[in-house]
């Protein structure tokens, strides 16, 4: 086994490995046999982190982990989480009758009788976060679930859920899980500083850019079959691109590869806890895990910053 990293999840006394895996994949993209593979190579790899939800595959994301993991689940800190759409009529997904369903049935797939990181997945709209929390603090207080978590909220919203927490002596938010990559960075502005300012943990996902940080889209040129992005009138934009070719120039001059550099850079930032990097193939896994092998010192982290000065954070 690799000996990768591990950082606190917040304050929630969890340590999870600085790549974690994302299982999006599995049960749609990725069927039993390739979810054990994929699996089997990040516990090779060191990965501890694994983090999926229920509306992946509308649960069959749960189901495969539940299954490959049987047996060795203590290896893992295994994160789920619900509050999506998952097309059953049901809602508002905010609120205590919801999630008490939802939890019910992500343990029963999981297989498992405790969720070490459940997250909010986007707020409803509907439902007031004090309802929503004084539910998750039930589900910690009984030891269904270690510590809570929210996904795709703002910096205000973050505050808002704080402030309830601790005026209630409520469970609070550990940690967020936000998209954030080099390609997408609105994260720096107000969430990554209110993380902070909170003693949050940070955990971005798609820190590849859907693949675009991985080097296999070209400008002008067809994605590799299969692909994500594959088959899209427009894989990105110019700008994007011409961000891209400038990585990559970075990168070389470092003798590293593109992926090195796009979660090596998160690594950097002592607010992220874990980089969530999805995989198809046990090759994409190892790579991810061992890009965490690549340290920046200050003058590549300000030659970045250069680098990326021409886009908006």
């Amino acid at each position: 086994m690799v000996n990768l990293p591990t950082r606190p999840l917040g304050d929630s006394g969890l340590e999870v490995s600085v790549v974690g895996l994302g299982c999006n994949n599995f049960g749609r993209r990725v069927d039993l046999d390739g979810t054990r593979a994929v699996v089997d190579a990040a516990l090779a790899e060191g990965v501890s982190f694994f983090d999926t939800a229920d509306i992946y595959g509308r649960g069959a994301s749960e189901e495969l982990l539940g299954q490959v993991l049987d047996g060795r689940r203590e290896q893992v800190v295994l994160a789920t989480k619900f509050g999506m759409d998952m097309g059953d009529g049901k809602g508002p997904r905010g609120s205590p009758d919801y999630i008490r369903q939802a939890v019910a049935a992500s343990l029963r797939r999981l297989r498992t009788d405790v969720i070490d990181v459940y997250w909010y997945h986007q707020p409803d709209g509907q439902t007031p976060i004090s309802d929503t929390l004084e539910a998750l603090d039930e589900l910690v207080r009984a030891g269904t679930v270690r510590a809570i978590g929210a996904s795709n909220f703002s910096a205000d919203q973050l505050d808002e859920a704080d402030a309830v927490s601790r005026e209630r002596g409520l469970a609070r938010f550990i940690a967020v899980q936000n998209e954030y990559s080099l390609l997408v960075r609105e994260a720096e502005r107000e969430v990554l500083p209110t993380c902070e300012r909170l003693g949050l943990g940070f955990v971005p996902y798609f820190p590849l850019a859907s693949g675009l940080l991985t080097g296999k889209y070209r400008r002008g040129a067809a994605g590799p079959a299969g692909a994500r992005l594959s088959g899209r009138s427009r894989i990105a934009s110019d700008e994007q691109f011409d961000l891209i070719d400038a990585l990559e120039h970075f990168a070389r001059a470092r003798a590293v590869s593109l992926i090195e550099i796009a979660i090596g850079a998160l690594i950097a930032r002592p607010v992220v806890s874990s980089v969530i990097a999805g995989a198809t193939k046990p090759g994409q896994v190892r790579a991810n895990a061992r890009a965490a092998q690549w340290t920046p010192s200050e003058d590549d982290l300000a030659a970045l910053d250069a680098v990326l000065a021409p886009t908006t954070g």
